[in-house]
């Protein structure tokens, strides 16, 4: 499979990058900074450097064109300003998946937060971030054109991965490795009948193989 990868040098981007090319997939990482290339490359990944807050549909699109799959996991990252929030978390999705549908490649993933929901209120950064990755997600999953699956993991951790998560329309709170997320995208990809669905994961019992049939059985 050839997989494109919006936000290609994040830390869930960079380990999903390692599965897909252990096993002989062919990933392309989108990276706005030129100087993140060789850490692609060593992850075993295509870097190219695109800028999807100024990028055009069709640039974007240029790079999907004959994908199998789209991911996006770009993010403003946790020190930017609630502008970026705006501008990488909800309007760069929108965009990679406009440039999707133009490229014709209907597999989309998307990787969100437990919490995220356009109608959120507050007004501190994390506020406006869950709102514009719940706009986002909302954006996405009206789209007919694109066989979707939202991801939305719990806290993020950089302990080793265990292969075993809770994975659910609703898990409630929890942790969850950065490695069994890539980990679970990479099922997510290769079960095509979890598309329309929204997904939450946390750490669990059950190993990510089994968690992800299970649900695309529902």
């Amino acid at each position: 499979m050839r997989i494109v990868i919006a936000g290609g040098h994040g830390q869930i981007a960079l380990r999903l990058e390692r599965l897909l090319a252990a096993r002989g997939d062919e990933a392309v990482g989108i990276i706005r900074n030129p100087q993140q290339s060789q850490d692609l490359t060593d992850a075993g990944a295509e870097p190219v450097v695109l800028d999807l807050e100024s990028a055009t549909v069709e640039q974007t699109a240029e790079v999907l064109r004959g994908a199998d799959a789209a991911v996006f996991a770009a993010g403003a990252g946790p020190n930017s300003g609630t502008a970026r929030k705006d501008t990488v978390d909800r309007d760069a999705a929108v965009l990679f998946a406009d440039a999707a549908e133009a490229a014709g490649v209907r597999r989309f993933l998307v990787v969100s937060s437990m919490g995220a929901d356009p109608d959120h209120p507050g007004d501190e950064v994390f506020d406006v971030y869950l709102r514009a990755k719940g706009a986002a997600d909302a954006a996405v999953r009206s789209r007919t054109a694109l066989d979707w699956t939202v991801l939305r993991p719990g806290m993020l951790t950089d302990d080793a991965g265990t292969g075993q998560v809770l994975l659910a329309a609703s898990t409630g709170r929890g942790p969850i490795p950065r490695d069994d997320v890539a980990a679970t995208l990479l099922e997510l990809l290769d079960t095509p009948a979890t598309a329309g669905l929204t997904l939450e994961a946390i750490s669990g019992n059950v190993p990510v193989t089994v968690a992800v049939k299970d649900v695309a059985g529902n």
